[in-house]
């Protein structure tokens, strides 16, 4: 996917040739040999003069956020500067969903509860502090959900991606051995948080020029079938599901779409136990085989990548020969 800004850079150096191929003609015509004098320098400094305007306009997206929203450019180059926020973005599959949206182009506003793994994900990246913003948020605070998109839009003029990825889940236990804490903190983050930080994106999404945008929740297979012994997860993980459906249905009218990922054994943090052996419906313990973080972010990237009239409901990416089709 070109990167934002790019379809400008390119016509703005293409310029030249357009204004040379209309006026040369009837120079030409006119006086043949001061046409054949004044060629070089007339194509110079059309080249330096376009040039200079597009180097310009990279400088705007790159170093002044916001500024083509704030300053009107969006009304005729929509696609002149992309905003995403990622929660999460601190470790796993935010970490690599955000490196990958910042090498596309996109400014990213990072959000999670650890400042240093946001700040090694912004050092990761070597990129300009104008592209990424580290905001330490507690999701499941609804005044700090409020602070962050606040900042969002004062930072950089919109929000045209939100991807709610943070997420927790407990050791695998009894149902009944859950305790109230252990259920309330996997709700609170893994639905409540998504739900406020949707709520504030829509907010913003609504009110901004051009309206709309794009939510994508990140589910799980558990949003499907689930693990045993992961009441807590596999509950909240079918509510996000609801989520994504009534979100997809009420941003309709507002250009908001809005699509779930469900990932299957990416290799993060919180799944490499999985490769040493886990729980089966059968009673068994058994190793599953994992896939590259940066498979998932790819389909992020894919599904960020389309235009608003267009929509990955529901996508699956997992390894290919986990126990996820018969599992349970």
């Amino acid at each position: 996917m070109a990167a934002p800004g790019t379809t400008e850079f390119v016509f703005s150096m293409m310029f030249p040739l357009i204004t040379m191929s209309v006026f040369s003609p009837p120079l030409a015509m006119a006086d043949p040999s001061q046409f054949l004098m004044t060629f070089p320098v007339t194509l110079a400094i059309s080249t330096l003069t376009y040039g200079f305007a597009a180097l310009r306009l990279e400088y705007f997206r790159t170093e002044m956020p916001g500024y083509a929203v704030r300053s009107g450019i969006n009304l005729f180059m929509p696609n002149f500067t992309k905003v995403a926020l990622v929660t999460g973005a601190g470790s796993g599959i935010g970490r690599t969903a955000a490196l990958a949206l910042l090498g596309a182009g996109y400014q990213v506003v990072l959000a999670g509860r650890r400042t240093e793994a946001l700040q090694e994900t912004v050092a990761i990246a070597a990129t300009s502090k104008a592209s990424a913003l580290a905001v330490p948020t507690d999701i499941t605070d609804p005044a700090a959900v409020r602070a962050l998109f606040s900042q969002t839009e004062q930072a950089f003029g919109r929000l045209d991606l939100l991807f709610n990825n943070a997420g927790v889940g407990i050791p695998s236990a009894e149902l009944e051995d859950v305790t109230a804490e252990q259920w309330q903190r996997v709700v609170q983050t893994n639905l409540s948080g998504p739900f406020f930080c949707t709520q504030e994106a829509f907010r913003l999404m609504k009110r901004q020029t051009p309206q709309g945008g794009r939510i994508i929740n990140n589910g799980s297979i558990s949003a499907h079938v689930p693990r045993p012994n992961s009441a807590p997860y596999t509950a909240t993980k079918h509510a996000v599901t609801g989520l994504t459906r009534s979100t997809s249905l009420d941003g309709r009218k507002y250009n908001i779409a809005c699509g779930q990922i469900d990932i299957g054994n990416a290799a993060t943090e919180m799944a490499m136990r999985i490769a040493e052996g886990v729980p089966q419906a059968d009673g068994s313990i058994r190793p599953e085989p994992l896939i590259d973080p940066s498979i998932v972010a790819d389909a992020v990237l894919y599904m960020a990548s389309l235009p608003l009239n267009a929509n990955v409901q529901f996508m699956t990416v997992m390894a290919t020969k986990m126990p996820f089709i018969g599992r349970g």
